[in-house]
């Protein structure tokens, strides 16, 4: 089978939607990342607005790592399929497009002139990144012009120091950043650190004041599944397509793009006239707000739970008749009307998050979410619960269960040196950090619950403060966790769904 290649795209071989013409545009994106996300995400929807005419813009693809798939992207004429299923409407929608913007990709590491080109090209407007959360850090560097920084913050600085030296100093044309990093105040805290490292490396006060005043780092916030390379499927698939592609990135329909910059930049990156769910707007906190409660804050409610009855992935959780039970009392009964929006536009949130979660061309495993889920209770269900209480004078019922699930998962023991749950007859893996994970430990030792929960809710070094402050909350979790050992978690959940 021939791989998928530009000749036979524009010659309409393969019967996809793509866009013509786009490599022969200049690059006016820089991409620092090359993973799945970003493919199906940020260059899909620039390729869709090329394709209307609405952009001409060629994307220019980094890897963030020494390791990357740079070569394999080259190997494909910059080419790749992204792959849309999911449930909309109740209706089974499937897409597939064939991204051509990409006009090239390279490793930084082995290629560090050849970035340093890219990034002083007149044309280079925009930088779009996904690093992790971790990327966007502050770690000391020595300055090294010639070759590549190791971190995504440190690259940042020194491509400007570069980009200001060839175009012509505190004349020259800055950048617009749209980091993807999923943290709060990501531009803000990207251009923080690139500020610090200047400062450092002390590249001077007319540098630095160009670099504040002629850059721009916007703060967004992003929001798509996308499982990747569909492993299972993809030879079915290129058989049916007519083509190879090694670099699928299957992803859900559902997507949004919250940008928090002014009209100006708006006009110049107009996805959002596309057809796109791309939002430009003053103040993105009441967007943040109801992906953190409303999705995540459920996931994190519902996956604990569900992975401690026996299931393994999301679609199974909405299969289940108590988990699925339980999931719908906790998201629209005790967290969307706490939602500080109208309730038209919660609740309609709400129900395309639980269309989501019941995708069944996703296979998103509980275990994988469950990473790092005492950090997650902290930011996207504690909140919630607080605001509960406020209004209604009582600790919610649903969400406490919730902690009690979390704390039966990270009932754990120290095994060949990591920390494992046990789930029937097998074992787990429990993620968190070090402290996390001794400070579990140590509670669930002498192995009775109710010790277990007051000696970890009264630890404010995990949730910032004492949570038997909170009335009525270490009732619930205790009781939550007795019902836990001694019945079964499917019980607990049927008690609490009712």
């Amino acid at each position: 089978m021939e791989t998928l290649q530009r000749s036979r795209l524009a010659a309409g071989a393969y019967g996809v939607a793509h866009t013509p013409g786009a490599p022969h545009w200049p690059v006016t994106v820089l991409q620092i990342g090359d993973g799945n996300f970003l493919r199906a995400f940020v260059d899909w929807m620039i390729d869709s607005a090329n394709g209307q005419g609405l952009m001409r813009a060629g994307i220019a693809i980094a890897q963030p790592l020494p390791q990357g798939i740079a070569p394999q992207l080259m190997a494909q004429d910059g080419l790749y399929t992204v792959l849309l299923r999911g449930i909309e409407g109740g209706q089974v929608v499937q897409q597939r497009r064939v991204v051509s913007s990409v006009r090239t990709a390279l490793n930084p590491y082995d290629d560090w002139k050849g970035l340093k080109a890219l990034a002083c090209e007149p044309a280079v407007r925009f930088v779009v990144s996904n690093t992790t959360e971790a990327g966007i850090a502050d770690l000391e560097e020595p300055f090294t012009p010639d070759a590549c920084q190791q971190s995504f913050p440190a690259k940042v600085a020194s491509l400007l120091h570069a980009r200001y030296q060839a175009l012509g100093g505190t004349g020259a044309p800055g950048l617009v950043f749209l980091p993807c990093e999923l943290i709060e105040a990501n531009g803000t805290n990207l251009r923080r650190v690139v500020l610090l490292h200047a400062k450092r490396w002390n590249l001077g006060a007319d540098f630095i004041a160009w670099l504040k005043d002629s850059n721009h780092f916007l703060d967004t916030l992003v929001d798509r599944i996308v499982p990747g390379y569909p492993a299972a499927e993809a030879e079915k698939l290129c058989a049916e397509w007519g083509y190879q592609d090694r670099l699928i990135a299957a992803a859900e329909p559902f997507h949004i793009w919250v940008i928090q910059g002014p009209a100006a930049l708006a006009e110049e990156f107009p996805l959002h006239k596309a057809g796109l769910n791309v939002v430009w707007t003053e103040d993105m906190r009441p967007y943040r707000t109801r992906k953190v409660r409303i999705l995540n804050g459920a996931h994190t409610a519902s996956v604990l739970a569900a992975y401690a009855a026996g299931l393994d992935t999301v679609q199974q959780m909405m299969e289940d008749a108590e988990v699925s039970a339980y999931l719908r009392r906790v998201m629209f009964q005790e967290i969307v009307p706490f939602v500080p929006l109208p309730e038209a536009e919660r609740q309609a949130y709400a129900a395309s998050i639980w269309e989501r979660f019941a995708n069944p061309f996703i296979r998103h495993e509980l275990i994988s979410i469950a990473l790092n889920s005492v950090s997650k209770w902290k930011v996207r269900v504690l909140p919630t619960v607080k605001d509960y209480i406020a209004g209604r004078g009582e600790t919610p019922e649903g969400l406490a269960f919730s902690l009690a699930a979390l704390l039966w998962f990270y009932r754990g023991k120290m095994e060949n040196g990591a920390y494992t749950g046990h789930r029937g007859s097998g074992s787990y893996p429990i993620r968190d950090d070090a402290p996390v994970l001794a400070a579990m430990a140590i509670a669930w030792e002498a192995g009775d619950p109710a010790a277990a929960a007051k000696r970890i809710l009264a630890d404010a070094s995990l949730w910032g403060e004492d949570l038997t402050a909170l009335p009525g909350l270490l009732t619930r979790v205790t009781a939550g966790l007795r019902v836990i050992a001694g019945q079964g978690m499917k019980a607990a959940l049927r008690a609490v769904a009712g």
